[in-house]
């Protein structure tokens, strides 16, 4: 029974291994076929050379840019290019202004943006809230475009959708689920000249045509404006006169916006100390919006994903989840209170997350939120969604770049210094294989299957690994690979080792493999543990270069372990039953009489002891005796 169980637990390890092998192999095809992906590991800048981009900042005036703005950017850019992958991009600064970024490949529309844009977060109290005229004869349906722009950024869910009247309709729209009843999409928009509004899920007469109501002049929206924002910055501290001033300046600024204008957010000046003018994402609202009260710094996280219900279970909506530092934490909680305080006054009430000056969304504060934690929601996509959330969770670049230069640079190294690492590679590889034979002989044929599985393995981890996380190899990742045969080499030496020692001590073959594994399995255990702690630090504290080596040492090793564990030893557990390594051939590696092995006297029980037997006999009758221990 114990020896039909040995096998079957062999078995279905190897089958397990094989089954590992296939799922990789059949991943690595489904990302060709589906995904863009390759069967063929991607290469690092050094080998397959890449796109060198020049990012020039942008300044206005009598602006300047210091040594600390310039290293805070690139310490930004490195970690947004990193969160891709191991992308093994190199960052540097030109004259101490311009930062010179060599990316592997080409790098697509959005990379470019990701990489350039400063991705401010700011929240901002909303005074004014409508439609555009503008925007709604471009767009006579009033409905959001939805549009996903390059940063991440998407249309709010706040955005207002036009009817055949005059006024705005009321829409109810779903929670944020992170603050259930705190915070609301905001769906009626109130307009600077009292049009009238009707609050959600109430019946109302249509309101009259917009033929029969005459249109506000541009002066009369310029003084409601100015009279609406005056009231906000003053309920702010402000002083009345200084009040007064800032609001008909942006006053003006808000009748001359034209939202379906292409490039119209890129215009407005974005100063955080004073109220602006500006459009949503849809480019069919627009808004007046306070000082900035919070700003993207105030952030602790911010994380993706789709939004629970209130059963917990995810919903299909997807959210970027924000949780503020303590100092943000206050402030918003403080301003959710006044805002809360605002009901009966939309849209003073509303709150507007805004992203790169334009308004993702615009929330109302239903209660008092002094947890700290806010959800952004609208058109987003689960990508989309996770390259905002790790703009905003690295931080905000502290000036804007534009892209000067963008150039193709050839390979570092290129192909020929591959085939020397792949040379020097194979020589080693074929090293240790000649040692197993001549030290293990016919066991040394484990030695060099289990070396074809882990490169197996390792080959289509590497593949996968480039499409789904950008992991491209450098010759510092060739590197590690080279070294992973010695630490793959030296669990086999170790394993095999302690099966001969048991041998040596006069245990039959069948139980000295059993025994040879216990003892083994930890050590080797514990040296592939060490080997991965040194990568892991190698990882997190070295430089990108040296990245490389430690991800593919750590990866490696990892493959060692599950190799070892569900090819090699089952392997032995299978071999060991056979004639020829279990009877002890001369040939096989484990020939008693080679090794030294003692045959004890053997206790037949009532005080009598059988004697030793001849040595050509020693083989046979150990593996008679292992099998039938087993």
């Amino acid at each position: 029974m114990a020896r039909s169980s040995t096998k079957k637990s062999a078995r279905r390890s190897l089958l397990a291994l094989f089954v590992v092998i296939l799922a990789l192999g059949g991943l690595a095809a489904g990302l060709t076929k589906w995904a863009d992906g390759a069967m063929t590991p991607r290469l690092g800048l050094d080998l397959e050379g890449g796109t060198e981009l020049v990012l020039q900042p942008q300044l206005t005036g009598t602006e300047t840019i210091s040594e600390g703005q310039v290293n805070r950017a690139v310490d930004i850019i490195r970690q947004r290019i990193d969160a891709n992958g191991v992308s093994e991009a190199e960052i540097t600064t030109q004259g101490g202004r311009s930062i010179v970024v060599s990316i592997p490949g080409q790098p697509t529309a959005e990379q470019l943006d990701a990489l350039k844009k400063p991705s401010q977060l700011r929240f901002r109290a909303v005074y004014v809230q409508a439609l555009d005229p503008n925007a709604s004869q471009a767009n006579p349906s009033g409905t959001p475009t939805g549009t996903v722009t390059p940063s991440g950024t998407a249309t709010g869910t706040g955005t207002p959708k036009a009817t055949s009247t005059a006024t705005p309709s009321t829409s109810a729209t779903a929670q944020n689920g992170v603050v259930p009843d705190a915070l609301r999409a905001a769906t009626t928009p109130a307009t600077p000249t009292g049009t009238a509004t009707t609050p959600s899920g109430t019946a109302t007469t249509p309101a009259p045509a917009a033929t029969e109501t005459p249109a506000p002049t541009a002066a009369q929206t310029e003084a409601a404006i100015k009279t609406q924002v005056s009231t906000g910055l003053v309920g702010l501290g402000w002083d009345k006169a200084k009040a007064d001033t800032a609001a008909a300046k942006v006053a003006k600024e808000y009748t001359a916006l034209n939202c379906s204008t292409p490039g119209a957010v890129d215009k407005v000046q974005d100063d955080p100390t004073q109220p602006i003018a500006t459009c949503g994402e849809d480019r069919v609202t627009k808004y007046v919006l306070g000082p900035s009260e919070i700003d993207g710094s105030e952030i602790a996280d911010a994380t993706s994903g789709y939004q629970p219900g209130p059963n917990g279970q995810p919903t299909s909506i997807v959210e970027v989840a924000l949780s503020f530092k303590d100092a943000g934490k206050a402030k918003f909680a403080a301003v959710t209170k006044r805002l809360y305080g605002l009901q009966s006054q939309p849209p003073l009430d509303q709150f507007a997350v805004v992203l790169d000056k334009a308004v993702i969304t615009a929330p109302q504060a239903r209660a008092v939120i002094t947890d700290g934690r806010a959800s952004i929601t609208g058109s987003f996509t689960i990508d989309s969604a996770k390259q905002l959330a790790e703009q905003l969770k690295f931080g905000a670049l502290p000036i804007s770049f534009a892209l000067q230069t963008q150039d193709n640079i050839t390979p570092q190294l290129g192909e020929e210094q591959l085939r020397i690492g792949l040379l020097a590679g194979f020589i080693g590889l074929l090293l240790v294989v000649i040692y197993s034979l001549l030290q293990y002989r016919a066991l040394g044929l484990v030695t060099v299957a289990s070396l074809l599985v882990a490169s197996i393995l390792t080959y289509l981890a590497v593949t996968v690994l480039g499409t789904t996380h950008g992991f491209r190899l450098t010759m510092a990742g060739v590197t590690g690979l080279i070294v992973a045969i010695g630490v793959t080499a030296d669990s086999f030496i170790v394993y095999f080792e302690r099966i001969r020692d048991e041998v040596r001590d006069g245990r039959p073959l069948v139980a000295a493999v059993e025994t040879g594994w216990k003892r083994a399995r930890r050590t080797i255990i514990a040296a592939d543990g060490v080997n991965f702690i040194a990568a892991a630090v190698l990882y997190f504290l070295a430089s990108s270069n040296v990245r490389g080596f430690a991800f593919t040492l750590g990866l490696t090793t990892l493959i060692d372990l599950v190799v070892v564990i569900l090819f090699t030893h089952p392997t032995v557990q299978l071999l060991a039953r056979t004639e020829f390594f279990g009877g002890g051939h001369k040939w096989s590696g484990l020939d008693p009489q080679r090794l030294g092995a003692k045959d004890v006297a053997r206790y037949r029980g009532r005080g009598q002891f059988g004697a030793p037997r001849p040595p050509a006999t020693v083989g046979s009758a150990r593996l008679a005796e292992g099998k039938a221990q087993a």
